[in-house]
């Protein structure tokens, strides 16, 4: 765990992104692009998606590994409960580690295309809890983040229930949660509040989405239940079709929720970026301008 205890202790801002294996050959382009780019930067790690079912598997760790050893990046690779007996997560562990990575996103994933609900292995894992659970029994170096919805997951019942279960991940050995996407910061300060009620105490680092369309952040938010506040989604509707403007009122309103976070505590954030590095760089660079001429070395006040 030492990387990210190394950026925790620093007291600035951690910065994370995420990535996901492209399919063929010119998204494979854009996406070593995107990782030269972001290079600049130094994000203190970088996530790896990992397809439903593990249907993307080979492709994510080939991906992961040309991003630690051919671009120097921490990588901490999605790892899912989806279609996979404990033995065969057992190997996929012990390929991370061969790998040199030294974390992982433990998740309970998505149900395979095609499915309407989650469905364990007959020999597999049910809950992100019970992943998280195994890799400590069996691989305790890792260090491990676990997802967290400041507006609730979309199958849980409650928001209650919801953080009964994320108390519960924690404790079975998690260091730290990501949030998934959110666009009203009021949210995630309320999510980490009640979570500190809950007695979890770990970082948590808030998701972040640079909307660059309408149908974009219409299809996510539809996707993870996320709500779109009035003062977002109308200029984004008002301007949709004009790309260009499209992207201006994203990277504003993402500048502004960063800016908010940081302000108030946050312990940094993390840039979902669709593979893609101009929204990400425009979104740094302002913040840059408007927080230091690095608003990486701007000392962190809370957690």
């Amino acid at each position: 765990m030492d990387f990210f205890r190394d950026a925790w202790a620093s007291g600035r801002p951690v910065c994370s992104v995420e990535f996901f294996p492209p399919k063929n050959q010119d998204t494979e382009k854009q996406f070593l692009l995107t990782a030269e780019r972001l290079k600049d930067y130094r994000p203190d790690f970088v996530s790896m998606t990992y397809g439903a079912g593990g249907s993307s598997r080979d492709r994510s760790i080939g991906f992961g590994r040309q991003l630690h050893d051919d671009f120097g990046y921490e990588v901490l690779p999605h790892l899912t409960c989806v279609g996979h007996p404990k033995s065969e997560i057992f190997s996929v562990l012990d390929e991370f580690e061969q790998c040199g990575f030294r974390g992982i996103m433990a998740l309970r994933g998505d149900p395979p295309k095609g499915a309407t609900e989650f469905k364990p292995h007959p020999d597999g894992l049910r809950y992100a809890t019970d992943l998280v659970r195994f890799i400590r029994e069996n691989h305790p170096s890792f260090s491990l983040g676990v997802a967290g919805y400041p507006e609730k997951h979309p199958e849980s019942p409650s928001m209650e229930e919801d953080l009964r279960h994320l108390a519960t991940k924690v404790s079975a050995g998690a260091d730290f949660i990501t949030t998934q996407l959110f666009f009203d910061n009021a949210d995630y300060f309320r999510f980490v509040e009640n979570c500190r009620k809950a007695g979890v105490t770990v970082p948590i680092l808030p998701g972040i989405l640079t909307a660059v369309s309408w149908k974009q952040v219409s299809r996510f938010c539809d996707m993870c239940g996320a709500n779109i506040p009035v003062e977002l989604a109308k200029p984004l509707e008002e301007a949709a079709g004009d790309a260009e403007a499209e992207a201006e009122i994203g990277i504003s309103w993402a500048q502004k929720q960063v800016t908010e976070l940081l302000a108030a505590g946050a312990p940094g954030f993390h840039l979902y970026i669709l593979n893609r590095s101009k929204p990400a760089l425009e979104l740094m660079k302002r913040l840059d301008s408007e927080l230091g001429s690095d608003f990486r070395s701007i000392e962190r006040n809370g957690a």
